[in-house]
């Protein structure tokens, strides 16, 4: 069965893993047929937000990898104990923890930096030519990896956020929440989701349609 990793970054919009996105990239998985290998950074995240207000929760810590497990029922590791060996392609759902625990983009935009397991983890699947796919705001994980390489990516068309992609290498592609691109020379895959996204159903079906790209380059 074809292993691919899932990497979550929390469990919740504003601060971590976009829930639908992750749960989303779950199912398209299992219905293609694919084994789930759900993981996360064991940090703190940068902070907690009351998602009923949208503002920050004073003094409360959690941590990335335990918040991520309620996303994987449990089921989740260290992403610092597993290797592109362990993996056939790789994945990333979006949410704002992709940009505050993954990396600091959401903070810094071009100047960020990335977890360093992360970014061990995804230069060592584009060593081995394994596929990556990318989702709603994770595409600035791979333009800060991957950028010097000219990887084309799309998050859809966030003015800021598209400044950032470009300003890290990247070469940002328009795409419509249903869409997805493909770089076909770096083997990735990405779709805006959330950062277009009205509706689940339209989000599902961009979030499906790069599983499957990603499944078919394995």
């Amino acid at each position: 069965m074809v292993k691919v990793g899932v990497v979550l970054s929390g469990c919740g919009v504003f601060d971590g893993s976009e829930i639908h996105e992750s749960v989303l990239t779950l199912l398209s998985l299992d219905q293609q047929g694919a084994e789930a290998v759900c993981m996360a950074p064991d940090i703190e995240q940068m902070h907690v937000i009351n998602h009923m207000s949208g503002r920050e929760m004073e003094g409360e810590r959690r941590n990335v990898l335990v918040e991520s497990a309620r996303i994987a029922r449990g089921a989740v590791t260290d992403v610092a104990a597993v290797g592109a060996a362990d993996l056939d392609a790789l994945i990333f759902p979006g949410g704002y923890g992709a940009a505050k625990n993954l990396c600091d983009f959401a903070i810094k935009g071009p100047e960020s930096s990335l977890n360093p397991e992360v970014e061990r983890l995804v230069r060592e699947m584009r060593t081995a030519g394994k596929p990556t796919a990318f989702l709603c705001i994770s595409p600035v994980i791979a333009a800060k990896v991957l950028g010097g390489e000219g990887v084309e990516l799309t998050i859809g068309n966030d003015p800021d956020t598209v400044e950032g992609i470009r300003a890290c290498g990247g070469v940002h592609v328009e795409k419509s929440v249903t869409e997805i691109h493909e770089d076909t020379v770096r083997r990735v895959v990405s779709t805006p989701a959330y950062m277009l996204g009205q509706r689940v159903s339209e989000v599902a079906e961009g979030i499906d349609k790069a599983v499957r790209a990603l499944l078919s380059m394995v």
